[in-house]
């Protein structure tokens, strides 16, 4: 503020320029967020904290997380929070739950333009008062189709272990003396890879640890991998709810490639679905594995066997059987064997024992 002297004193010449500071109603959160207690209390500031990614003054909420939860507050302005799609507090995708770096990954590969700020103040903020007059139609999010990966690494569902509160670092000083009142877990930290998390990281999509996690927990545990058999073209699909027909399971498969057959087991609840060729089969597995829903119902999807690995484990499956027949009858030979020879000496003995019994007699010359 700009004062100037007046015959009574000083008097405000000039208020503070407020341009470019955000002033809002509600939050945008996601629910993990909120917490789990559906009435929220919460308490409001305008301008009572800088964003800590463009440094522009903004409206602050501050409420409890829950019954159990500590105390959150938004940390980016909405301006921020809109440009990214994701929540003012823990900076996750509002969609899908996941860090910004893991969706934009999986956007640009359906063809999305990734959103990013510049790093100069003032180009961050010309861009910023940009996309506030064209508003959110001009932003990517929402107008390609999702990518089959981020179906299978979205969190639907709300995580309220986010809301716990933070380890007291008195406790691991070992000088707490509160006990059961003092309001900090007491815990030991556990070190590894999440131990040193940046917020501005987290933000623009670069460098996230859990990020780093999350794309390696999808390389190696939600990509189905092909046979090494190039002969093998068909898929097994189970878990079909009943009553489903071979037009309920082309019409999942036939937006991939051309289908050989498809083999309808009811009694299992399954079907083999054989494409003409290799590459369409590999598509379809690696589109759909984990997100193949039929009939409403989640089904589960696998390659096939291939059918001389299944003739050959019918076969060994036959000769095993017929050496243990074998085997069997063998044993119950020699068990007769033994019981006849038992036999035969238990006679013997009786023989010897009746003889020793009768009288002697004198030899006739």
């Amino acid at each position: 503020q700009r004062r100037a002297m007046t015959e009574r004193g000083y008097r405000i010449a000039a208020d503070v320029n407020k341009e470019g500071w955000e002033k809002s109603q509600f939050p945008m959160l996601c629910e993990t967020c909120l917490g789990d207690n559906p009435y929220v209390r919460m308490q409001k500031e305008d301008y009572g904290v800088e964003c800590k990614i463009c440094v522009r003054p903004f409206t602050i909420f501050r409420w409890k997380a829950g019954t159990q939860g500590r105390y959150k507050a938004t940390v980016v302005c909405q301006s921020c929070a809109r440009m990214k799609n994701v929540c003012q507090t823990c900076l996750f995708d509002l969609e899908y739950g996941l860090p910004v770096q893991v969706r934009d990954k999986f956007l640009e590969e359906q063809g999305a333009e990734k959103m990013s700020l510049t790093a100069s103040k003032v180009g961050r903020d010309y861009q910023l008062q940009e996309a506030a007059k064209k508003g959110d139609d001009e932003l990517p999010y929402g107008k390609v189709g999702a990518h089959p990966m981020l179906k299978r690494l979205a969190r639907m569902t709300p995580y309220y272990k986010r809301n716990e509160a933070r380890i007291c670092s008195f406790y691991v000083k070992g000088a707490c003396n509160r006990g059961q009142d003092c309001p900090f877990r007491h815990e030991l930290p556990q070190g590894g890879e999440l131990a040193n998390q940046k917020l501005r990281d987290r933000f623009h999509g670069e460098n996230d640890p859990l990020a780093r996690k999350i794309l390696r927990r999808a390389d190696e545990e939600m990509t189905l991998q092909p046979p090494e058999d190039r002969s093998i073209t068909t898929l097994y699909v189970g878990g079909l709810p009943q009553g489903t027909k071979d037009k309920d399971v082309r019409d999942q498969f036939y937006v991939f490639g051309e289908l050989r057959s498809i083999k309808m087991v009811p009694k299992q609840s399954c079907a083999f679905v054989t494409f003409r060729d290799r590459e369409t089969a590999e598509e379809a597995a690696s589109r759909l594995y984990r997100i193949l829903e039929i009939n409403g119902k989640r089904a589960n999807l696998t390659w096939g066997r291939p059918q001389a690995s299944a003739s050959a484990s019918a076969c060994a499956a036959t000769a095993s059987a017929s050496e243990s027949v074998l085997a069997a009858t063998s044993t119950v030979a020699v068990s007769a064997d033994a019981d006849d020879a038992a036999a035969d000496t238990a006679a013997d003995e009786a023989a010897v024992a009746a003889a020793a019994l009768l009288p002697l007699r004198p030899c006739s010359s």
